[in-house]
């Protein structure tokens, strides 16, 4: 297979395996040449993309902005904080504003689940989600996956635990999508209120042990808690949280084996993992964000590779 089953990226739930592999294998080539003296290719030069951020974000932007410089792409930044949609101007308006400037691909991240969605019936481009709300963060959950490939050969028959705040998180509901695409066993771990109420009909089991689910795993992904997106509380306090789903070195240190430690970002310090965890050597939370760059150029590639057909 050589082209992508999509034209937009809106979700790991509209791909398929041979999708997800394509965009390895694409990811691999780039992330040899992420590795060179000269990091750029030529291969975007008459693309031009637009980065809509209408929430904050630090790593996802840049992560997406450096992909898209690498592969030579013209690249417009725009932060919704100091737009007009502060103004009142609406999602599809901004949109069609900055396509009429001839934009061929928008990556956007909104709070809003489904806005890309919706997007992308509405507008003429090409539309990567960065993120809608609590909803799903695709290349989040393939870099993870691509991570777990490169570090343990391979996803399938793996086991994943992600730990943490799984209701408000877009990267769980990603990541449980593409590790049972390409076979992988998942258990969510967290306190009940931070769980949703059907998650088990996802196909994955639900520990609310943190040392049973370190115990079953060979990765563990560990999730922050998200307090941005609680209007209530879920948890008696930040300390009551970190006695009982903390990953330190003592809780790893009485397992009987290594098991591999992922965090998406940004890292809670202290609370969902403490420093000597998030430094060890079984930890490959950098090698993600190197991940996150190739595996965007990818998407970003194969996505550009199918407009003007």
């Amino acid at each position: 297979m050589s082209e992508l089953s999509v034209n937009h990226l809106l979700g790991i739930k509209y791909l398929n395996e041979e999708d997800i592999e394509l965009i390895f294998k694409t990811a691999d080539h780039f992330k040899e040449v992420i590795n060179r003296p000269i990091k750029k290719v030529p291969s975007l030069r008459d693309i031009t993309i637009a980065n809509l951020f209408f929430e904050n974000s630090t790593r996802t932007r840049l992560s997406f902005e450096l992909a898209e410089k690498r592969l030579s792409a013209d690249v417009v930044n725009f932060s919704a904080a100091s737009s007009s949609v502060k103004k009142g101007e609406t999602l599809i308006d901004t949109v069609n504003n900055i396509l009429s400037m001839k934009v061929d691909m928008v990556v956007m991240r909104h709070p809003n689940p489904g806005a890309g969605i919706f997007l992308s019936r509405h507008v003429k481009a090409s539309i990567i989600n960065a993120g809608d709300g609590a909803h799903e963060h695709p290349t989040q959950a393939l870099l993870d996956s691509y991570s777990i490939r490169e570090r343990l050969g391979g996803v399938a028959g793996k086991k994943v635990v992600i730990v943490g705040d799984i209701l408000h998180s877009r990267v769980a509901l990603s990541n449980i999508f593409a590790l049972k695409l390409q076979g992988a066993e998942v258990k969510v771990c967290g306190p009940k209120t931070l769980l949703p109420k059907h998650i088990e009909s996802l196909g994955v089991s639900v520990e609310t042990n943190l040392k049973k689910a370190l115990e079953w795993c060979d990765v563990a992904n560990m999730l922050r808690v998200q307090n941005e997106r609680m209007d209530i509380s879920y948890f008696p306090s930040t300390r009551e949280y970190s006695q009982q789903f903390q990953l330190n070195k003592k809780l790893l240190e009485s397992l009987n084996k290594e098991i591999v430690v992922m965090h998406p970002g940004p890292i809670n310090r202290g609370v969902e993992i403490t420093s000597d965890v998030a430094d060890a050597e079984n930890a490959i939370i950098l090698d993600q964000v190197q991940n996150g760059v190739a595996v965007r150029m990818a998407v970003i590639y194969l996505l550009a590779s199918k407009i003007n057909r």
